[in-house]
C-alpha cells in the first residue's frame, strides 16, 4: 500500500502532470538531406530564444538555409539566408540567456552570435561533441531528441573556420506538437 502511495507521489512529481501544457510539448523538427531531426525545445531556459526560433520556423526562414559552417568533432552551424556567416533575419538582436542548467554536449542546439554576448539572432549551432567552453558563454534553447545521425552526416567544412564549399541544407524547419 505505501508503495503504490508513493508511486502515485512521484508520478505527481512529473512535469507534464503537474503542467499540463507540457503534455504536449513544442518541438522543433528540421527536414535534413539525410531524415529529419526533432529537436525539444527549452522555454524554460530561454524563452526568448525559443519564440524566436519558433517564430522564423513559422515563416519559413530557416527553409533552404545552408550549413555554413561545420566542424568536425564540434559543431553545425547554419540560420544564416546568406550562407557567409554574416546574416541574419530582419528581428532586433536577442540578449544572451545564459544556463546552468545544461552544457553543451552532443546534440545540444545554442544561439550563434558575435563577441558580443547580446548579439543572437537567427544563427543556431548543433553540437557534434561536448564543449564545456562554451558553456554559460552561448544561449542553449533545444537538443535534438531524435535523428542526430542526419545531423552526423552533414557535409564538413573544409576552409578557414570550418566553411563549406557546396553546403547541405536545411530543407524545412516547422514547430511540431510532440
Amino acid at each position: 500500500m505505501l508503495r503504490r502511495h508513493l508511486a502515485g507521489l512521484a508520478l505527481l512529481g512529473t512535469p507534464a502532470l503537474l503542467h499540463p501544457a507540457r503534455a504536449a510539448e513544442e518541438r522543433l523538427q528540421m527536414d535534413l538531406k539525410d531524415g529529419p531531426v526533432t529537436i525539444q525545445l527549452l522555454p524554460d531556459v530561454a524563452p526568448r530564444h525559443v519564440e524566436r526560433i519558433k517564430t522564423l520556423a513559422s515563416r519559413g526562414f530557416y527553409d533552404g538555409t545552408p550549413f555554413h559552417r561545420v566542424i568536425e568533432g564540434f559543431m553545425a552551424q547554419g540560420g544564416d539566408p546568406t550562407g557567409t556567416g554574416t546574416g541574419g533575419s530582419d528581428l532586433p538582436n536577442l540578449r544572451a540567456e545564459f544556463t546552468d542548467k545544461y552544457r553543451f554536449l552532443r546534440g545540444v542546439c545554442g544561439m550563434a552570435r558575435t563577441s558580443d554576448p547580446n548579439s543572437a539572432n537567427s544563427q543556431f549551432f548543433i553540437m557534434f561533441a561536448p564543449a564545456p567552453s562554451l558553456d554559460r558563454q552561448y544561449t542553449i534553447w533545444g537538443r535534438v531528441v531524435a535523428g542526430m545521425e542526419a545531423v552526423d552526416k552533414i557535409k564538413r567544412g573544409t576552409g578557414a573556420g570550418g566553411t563549406v564549399q557546396n553546403p547541405d541544407k536545411l530543407l524545412r524547419a516547422r514547430v511540431i506538437s510532440g
